[in-house]
């Protein structure tokens, strides 16, 4: 028998290593990116939504507005990903896609900042995505299908003053996707880094400190989210938002000590 002349939409996403639809783990959906990426979600059709974040009367608000299950907490406590990814399984069977959106900073100098916002920096940011993604690649490579969608930061690429160790985490989650992407050669599961630049949402303010500066000016968290869906829809490897914003990074690559220069004087 001949194969069709055409395919669906949705067969040739698949085609393509992206993604048709199926069950979707967001963290840090309860407000910001997460909860942008929750509603882009729900407005695409054909997931089912686990949706997780720390703050209880947030995320069951964006969960109402986007028919998902909501499973508020903390990831950084103890066992708290392995329950998480338990409760997703079983809430809608198989996980095609995690989009890893918690996270928190600290703005300030480096050797001012207090040991136990280093160490939450890194447990939000870092650890608890590293210990998610961990416990649910192996279900996506068993199925053969899946995406992981790593929330990253502009401050990753090219380093942000009085953002050491927020830069320094962001710049961990982009290096280990370069890494983990290599692995998952061949599996049919792919790993996505969306690297937005400023974004308007709470995480200013929840970081103690505005932002000031004229520009770049910052984005919507819907502009993010539609980048997360190129990301998932087109099996994208990595993407910028706004898409200039990755010529920094291409500056400090070819020639390092000019952007130095330009990064000192104009920050």
């Amino acid at each position: 028998m001949e194969a069709p002349a055409t395919l669906t939409a949705a067969s040739r996403r698949a085609a393509d290593g992206a993604l048709p639809g199926g069950g979707a783990l967001v963290t840090g959906a309860s407000s910001g990116i997460g909860a942008a990426v929750a509603r882009r979600l729900a407005a695409e059709g054909g997931w089912r939504l686990v949706l997780n974040g720390r703050d209880r009367a947030r995320l069951e608000e964006v969960a109402r507005g986007t028919s998902a299950v909501a499973y508020p907490a903390d990831l950084c406590g103890p066992g708290a990903e392995r329950r998480l990814a338990e409760f997703a399984l079983d809430s809608v069977g198989r996980v095609d896609l995690l989009v890893a959106g918690a996270g928190i900073g600290w703005a300030g100098p480096f050797c001012t900042m207090p040991q136990p916002a280093i160490d939450e920096v890194f447990d939000v940011n870092v650890l608890a995505t590293l210990h998610l993604i961990r416990l649910l690649l192996p279900h996506m490579v068993g199925q053969g299908t899946g995406r992981v969608v790593i929330i990253g930061s502009l401050a990753g690429t090219v380093g942000v003053r009085d953002e050491a160790v927020y830069s320094a985490a962001k710049a961990a989650l982009g290096a280990f996707a370069d890494a983990v992407r290599y692995e998952l050669r061949g599996t049919g599961v792919g790993i996505s880094h969306v690297v937005p630049g400023v974004v308007d949402t709470p995480f200013f303010d929840r970081r103690g400190v505005p932002y000031r500066r004229a520009l770049p000016r910052p984005v919507p968290a819907s502009r993010v989210a539609d980048a997360v869906w190129e990301a998932v829809s087109r099996g994208r490897d990595e993407v910028y938002v706004p898409g200039w914003t990755r010529v920094p990074g291409r500056v400090r690559g070819a020639a390092p000590a000019l952007y130095r220069r330009l990064a000192a004087r104009f920050g």
